[in-house]
């Protein structure tokens, strides 16, 4: 009988064509520190952080491939303005050994219309409670341009030089949202059947995949389970990730699970934050966060490695390799996301917290993670995503200000 060796997650590990120090990726957590759609020195010294904390890699999120798939309307998209910034950034990193990805896609129904000038595309006519405003139904013709635009973006990133694209697909964003029964009532190609309601994800992922033509990583970020009723979920996310590894165009999956549209805590676990972001919101929708905020922000228990029970189905059913999401905070999660036979992980809160915690589990692989889940840094991402229980003067923390002026 062969015995399979646990993989050690602080050595070297190769993901499709990109050999990675570690298998520690630092996952996307949009950091609110563009502007007008460019780099700045805030953004490019976010990520150079995490380099030099240990990570293997780092994320850039959220850069959308379109204009009016922009979630916020300071978010990079890929104009030749943004391409000098994005260099420099790339740069930066790489100088800390670290390898950085593009997390890449279109926000769709989860979009903002105001701050785009254009309305929000949805698979099928939505309301957005949030933005307070509908979402037009995405023709055809739609479909095909945000795939051109999505191919566009891989060969722009590897041009600026990223190591990987991350391709979204997850959170009810468009990918995921065409993908999910709820939100998708076409009667077309494009939905029905979940091979209808899959082919747009598909189309995706084959042009980005023939867009960078193994010069950089492709990964896809895909939904396990939207997290509310008549949704998109696990019976559906394993033939799909199936679909994904027999057409060849990923080179890992990060598994997810949550919907920006319907329920965004279900991805986070631990407290929701109403009063803070109750606090940052305009009227009229402060006011709504103070009435109805505790039914669209749950509360949810947190446990180290939450994803893992989900993720390890798609993990059966698939051979590509796999990177687990969800509750990754010290070296016992990381440990077992190896025996679990999954090939890399994903820290994101614990990370904002302590920037240089892996340098630390490498050093003392006792060392604990000093998040405690209240987060308090989703609602930051407006003014600059950080913990808000670290001090910002401080050498263990972040010191995001204002966006200190544009990269070129």
């Amino acid at each position: 009988m062969t015995t399979v060796e646990t993989p050690d997650v602080l050595a070297p590990a190769r993901l499709g064509p990109l050999e990675l120090r570690n298998r520690v990726i630092k996952a996307a957590t949009y950091e609110g520190l563009s502007h007008k759609s460019l780099v700045t020195q805030d953004l490019v010294d976010f990520h150079v952080g995490y380099a030099k904390g240990g990570v293997g890699m780092t994320t850039v999120a959220y850069c959308a491939v379109a204009k009016e798939g922009r979630t916020d309307r300071h978010q990079i998209h890929w104009t030749d303005e943004a391409m000098p910034g994005l260099r420099k950034l790339t740069d930066a990193v790489h100088a800390e050994g670290a390898a950085v990805s593009a997390q890449i896609g279109h926000g769709g129904p989860v979009a903002n219309p105001k701050g785009n000038g254009a309305p929000a595309l949805s698979p099928s006519k939505h309301f957005h409670a949030t933005t307070l405003s509908w979402a037009k139904e995405a023709s055809v013709d739609d479909i095909h341009r945000i795939t051109e635009a999505h191919a566009e973006a891989a060969r722009r990133a590897a041009a600026a030089g990223f190591d990987a694209v991350e391709v979204h697909l997850g959170h009810n964003y468009l990918a995921s949202s065409f993908l999910s029964p709820k939100v998708n009532h076409r009667t077309d190609a494009y939905g029905g059947s979940l091979e209808n309601r899959a082919r747009f994800a598909r189309e995706i992922m084959r042009a980005v995949h023939d867009a960078v033509g193994g010069r950089i990583a492709v990964i896809a970020k895909m939904n396990m389970d939207d997290g509310v009723p008549g949704g998109f979920w696990l019976d559906e996310a394993i033939p799909v990730a199936q679909w994904l590894e027999m057409d060849g165009t990923v080179d890992a999956l990060e598994m997810t699970a949550g919907s920006s549209l319907l329920n965004p805590m279900y991805l986070f676990k631990g407290d929701a934050p109403l009063d803070d972001f109750s606090a940052i919101m305009p009227q009229p929708i402060k006011l709504g966060v103070k009435l109805v905020g505790k039914h669209f922000l749950r509360s949810y228990p947190y446990r180290d490695a939450y994803l893992l029970e989900d993720a390890r189905q798609i993990r059966s059913a698939v051979k590509v390799p796999m990177i687990l999401l969800g509750g990754i905070t010290d070296r016992p999660a990381m440990d077992l996301a190896m025996r679990e036979g999954f090939e890399f992980v994903a820290m994101a809160r614990s990370l904002l917290r302590e920037p240089d915690l892996v340098n630390r589990i490498g050093r003392d692989a006792a060392t604990p993670s000093l998040c405690i889940h209240c987060n308090k840094c989703m609602p930051t991402n407006f003014t600059g995503t950080r913990c808000v229980l670290v001090d910002r003067g401080s050498s263990r923390g972040a010191t995001w200000g204002k966006p200190a002026g544009y990269v070129s």
